[in-house]
């Protein structure tokens, strides 16, 4: 015969309580789109920005589009501009590069994705993307905003 043990609700309570929060990040990872700057390099007079975009959205994004702005070391802006990610489908990744005409990759300190331009997919909008954005750069230029 086995003999109830009194710690036992106790202790599968305390295993639940620790499942919750992983589960709940999981479920929050889904709902994730990072994009990050993942290297850059000079290629002429462009400075090459090559991109790596993880989907986790839970749908397709049929256009993604990102007001950009690059700063100097010194945190002047140097320019303004938008970068068409295109279709990024769910749960694959993808690599996109822009090529910045008339730059010097040396010279660039910061990057900020300042809001998204397009955001489009079933049942999403602009703020969608900005909301679940999680930018980050493997890079000496800063992720910033």
């Amino acid at each position: 015969m086995v003999k109830p043990v009194a710690g036992r609700p106790l202790v599968a309570a305390l295993a639940l309580a620790w499942a919750a929060p992983a589960v709940a990040e999981d479920a929050a990872a889904e709902r994730m789109l990072i994009i990050e700057l993942n290297a850059v390099s000079q290629q002429g007079d462009a400075c090459r920005l090559v991109f790596l975009a993880e989907n986790g959205l839970g749908t397709d994004l049929a256009s993604a589009v990102f007001e950009t702005v690059l700063f100097d070391r010194e945190g002047q802006v140097v320019t303004l501009t938008l970068f068409d990610f295109q279709g990024l489908p769910a749960g694959r990744p993808r690599v996109r590069q822009f090529d910045l005409p008339a730059t010097d990759c040396a010279a660039l300190g910061r990057i900020l994705l300042n809001d998204a331009s397009a955001c489009e997919g079933e049942g999403l909008d602009t703020g969608t993307c900005m909301d679940a954005l999680r930018w980050r750069s493997r890079t000496e230029i800063e992720a910033i905003g």
